[in-house]
C-alpha cells in the first residue's frame, strides 16, 4: 500500500497530462469517475474543466481516437489493440480505432549508437561491413536499419528505443490503477473486463519490447514452412540478435497490392492472391500458429509469384481444441448448420450468463439472411463481422485467441480483394475445412481418438479408490471444504478488507511516528539538515501514509 501511495505521487504529473487531454477533448465525466480529479485538485494542480467548442461537436470515436494520438506512443498501441476488439465495438469505433498509426520521429543514429554497441558487445564496424545511418522505418518502440554483413549478405536490423522502457512502465501503471478504479466506480464496465484487457495490453506491450522474441517468432514459422518453396520467411541472426537489436535477412520484394504494378514486373496478382490467403490458411488450420498482421506492407511479392512475410511481432495462438471449433464453426457457416453453429457459441460463450433461446434465434436469423447467397458470394469479412456483431447483442465477449484470428482472416480477405477483384475467400477456406473434416474420421483418426478416451476412462476408474479415501479422511479429520460464490458478499468482504488496511496503515503510521521521535533524541549516526537522518525518514514515511488513510477514507465515504 505504501508503495502504491508512493507510486500516485511519482505520476501525478503524467496523471495531470493525462486528465488534461482527456477532460480536453470532451471526456471530463470519465475523469471524474475515475477519482482523477479529485487527487490532482489536492495535491495543487488545477484542472480546466472544458473543452474547445470544434471537439465538442466532434464524434465519441473521434474525440477518443485524437485524444489518444495525443497522449503519446502507449496510448496510441492501446487503441491498436482496441481495434481488434470487434466483440467489445460497433464498427465505426473500430474504423477510427484503425487510424491509429505510430507516427514518431525517428530518433537520430548518433543517440542509437552507444545502445547498438552495448547490445552486439561491440563495434558495430566490427559486425557491419556497411549500415546505412538513416532508418528505413520508425516506430514508438523500435528503428528499422538497412545493414550488410561482412559476408556480404545484405540484413535489416531493428533497434529498441533508448528510454522507452521507462516511458511505457509509467503509462502501464497508470493504466493498471485506471482499470481497477473503473471496475470499481462503473460496475456496468466490469462485462469488458477493462482490467484483463490491460493485463493483455501489457503483456502484448512486453513481446514488442523483446525483440528476441520476434526472432524466435521467424525461426517458428521458418520450420513450418522448411519444405515450401513458395514461401520465404527470413533467416535470424542470432549471433547479433538479443532483447534490444534483431538481425535477420533482407528480403527484397515487391509491396502493395496494385495489379498494374505487379503485372509490369512479371507478377500475376489473382495467383499471388489465392498463395497468399492458402499460406495464412495453413498457418491457421494446420499449425496453429499465425502471423496476426498481414496487411500490404508486411506481405512482399517475390519473383516467380512467391510469398514473403515480414514483422512478427504480432503471432497469433490456437490451441487443437480451439482449432477443433474454428473448422466446427466454418463447416456449420459453409453448410448453414444452425444447430452446430449455436454449439461452438455457446463454448466460446464460456461461464459467461447468456439467454440460449435468444442466442438460438439470433443465429437462426443470421443464417437465414444468407439463404439467398450462392457459398462463392459469401464474404468471410462480413460473415465474421456479424457473428461478432451478434456476440456483442448477447453481452458475450469472444476468447482473446479468437480476437486475432477473426481480424486476421478479415484483413487478409481484403488483401486478396485488392490483388484479385474475383478474389473469394470462402472458396480457399472450403477445401481445407472439409480436408480437415475427412481427415477426423479416418479409421486411424478414430481409433485413436477411441483410444484416448478408453485410457482417460480406466484413469478414472483406477483413480476412484484413491479420491473416494482422500475424501473420507478429510471428511473425518474435518478438513473438507465446501466452496460457495455468494456474490452479494463481495461487496461486505471488500469493505472488510479495506478497513482492517487502514487499521493496520494507521497502526504502523503511529509507530513511526513514536520510532521516530525516539530516534530524533539520540545523539550519533547520520545527519541530514543537522537532524538525524533515520527519524527525519520515518517522519517521511508515516507522512505518505497517513495521505494515503485520508485519501483511502475520502474515497470510502463518496460511495
Amino acid at each position: 500500500m505504501l508503495w502504491e501511495t508512493i507510486s500516485v505521487v511519482r505520476d501525478l504529473p503524467r496523471l495531470h497530462e493525462i486528465a488534461t487531454v482527456m477532460i480536453r477533448y470532451g471526456w471530463g465525466d470519465l475523469v471524474r469517475v475515475l477519482g482523477i480529479s479529485g487527487v490532482l485538485e489536492r495535491a495543487g494542480r488545477v484542472l480546466h474543466w472544458h473543452s474547445t467548442s470544434e471537439i465538442s461537436q466532434l464524434d465519441a470515436p473521434v474525440r477518443i481516437r485524437r485524444a489518444l494520438e495525443e497522449l503519446g506512443p502507449t496510448f496510441v498501441k492501446l487503441g491498436q489493440l482496441l481495434a481488434t476488439r470487434v466483440d467489445m465495438f460497433p464498427p465505426h469505433w473500430i474504423v477510427e480505432f484503425e487510424k491509429l498509426h505510430s507516427h514518431v520521429p525517428a530518433v537520430p543514429y548518433e543517440v542509437l549508437h552507444p545502445g547498438l554497441v552495448g547490445a552486439l558487445k561491440g563495434d558495430p564496424a566490427e559486425v557491419f561491413a556497411e549500415f546505412d545511418p538513416v532508418p528505413l522505418a520508425a516506430a514508438s518502440i523500435a528503428q528499422v536499419y538497412r545493414a550488410t554483413l561482412k559476408d556480404g549478405t545484405k540484413v535489416v536490423v531493428k533497434m529498441r528505443r533508448p528510454g522507452i522502457e521507462g516511458v511505457i512502465r509509467a503509462d502501464l501503471r497508470v493504466l493498471e490503477h485506471a482499470a481497477r478504479l473503473l471496475e470499481s466506480e462503473m460496475p456496468d464496465s466490469r462485462r469488458y473486463d477493462p482490467v484483463h484487457i490491460v493485463s493483455q495490453f501489457r503483456r502484448s506491450l512486453s513481446r514488442e519490447l523483446d525483440l528476441a522474441k520476434e526472432a524466435r517468432n521467424i525461426d517458428q514459422f521458418a520450420r513450418h514452412f522448411a519444405g515450401d518453396p513458395l514461401v520465404k520467411i527470413p533467416r535470424v541472426y542470432w549471433e547479433f540478435t538479443n532483447d534490444r537489436v534483431n538481425v535477420q535477412e533482407e528480403i527484397v520484394g515487391k509491396t502493395g497490392v496494385s495489379p498494374e504494378a505487379l503485372r509490369a514486373s512479371g507478377l500475376d496478382p489473382k495467383l499471388l492472391a489465392a498463395r497468399g490467403a492458402d499460406t495464412v490458411l495453413r498457418m491457421v488450420l494446420e499449425h496453429g500458429y499465425f502471423h496476426a498482421d498481414p496487411h500490404p506492407g508486411n506481405v512482399l511479392f517475390l519473383p516467380d509469384n512467391r510469398i514473403g512475410m515480414i514483422d512478427f511481432g504480432m503471432v497469433g495462438m490456437l490451441t487443437q481444441p480451439r482449432r477443433n471449433q474454428i473448422v466446427d464453426l466454418l463447416h456449420a457457416l459453409t453448410r448453414k448448420d444452425e444447430q452446430a453453429l449455436l454449439q461452438v457459441l455457446l463454448e466460446w460463450s464460456g461461464e459467461s450468463e447468456i439467454d440460449e433461446d435468444r442466442l438460438a434465434y439470433d443465429v437462426t436469423e443470421l443464417l437465414q439472411s444468407y439463404d439467398d447467397l450462392q457459398l462463392k458470394d459469401v464474404k468471410i469479412g462480413a460473415l465474421l463481422n456479424d457473428i461478432t456483431a451478434l456476440m456483442r447483442d448477447n453481452n458475450l465477449l469472444l476468447p482473446a485467441d479468437l480476437i486475432l484470428l477473426f481480424k486476421t482472416l478479415i484483413t487478409l480477405e481484403g488483401l486478396g480483394q485488392q490483388l484479385d477483384p474475383e478474389f473469394h475467400m470462402i472458396d480457399h477456406v472450403t477445401p481445407f475445412v472439409e480436408r480437415i473434416i475427412q481427415q477426423r474420421y479416418t479409421p486411424t483418426a478414430l481409433f485413436a481418438r477411441g483410444r484416448k478416451s478408453v485410457r482417460e476412462a480406466l484413469e478414472v476408474v483406477a483413480d476412484l479408490p484413491r479420491d473416494l479415501r482422500h475424501l473420507l479422511r478429510d471428511a473425518r479429520r474435518g478438513r473438507m471444504k465446501i466452496d460457495l460464490d455468494l456474490k452479494r458478499l463481495d461487496h461486505f468482504g471488500h469493505q472488510l478488507d479495506s478497513a482492517s488496511n487502514r487499521l493496520t496503515m494507521g497502526i504502523l503510521t503511529a509507530s513511526l511516528v513514536v520510532g521516530s521521535s525516539i530516534i530524533m533524541t539520540v545523539e550519533g549516526g547520520p545527519q541530514l539538515f543537522g537532524l538525524p537522518l533515520f527519524g527525519l525518514l520515518g517522519f517521511l514515511i508515516a507522512f505518505f501514509n497517513s495521505l494515503w488513510i485520508i485519501f483511502s477514507i475520502w474515497r470510502s465515504g463518496k460511495h
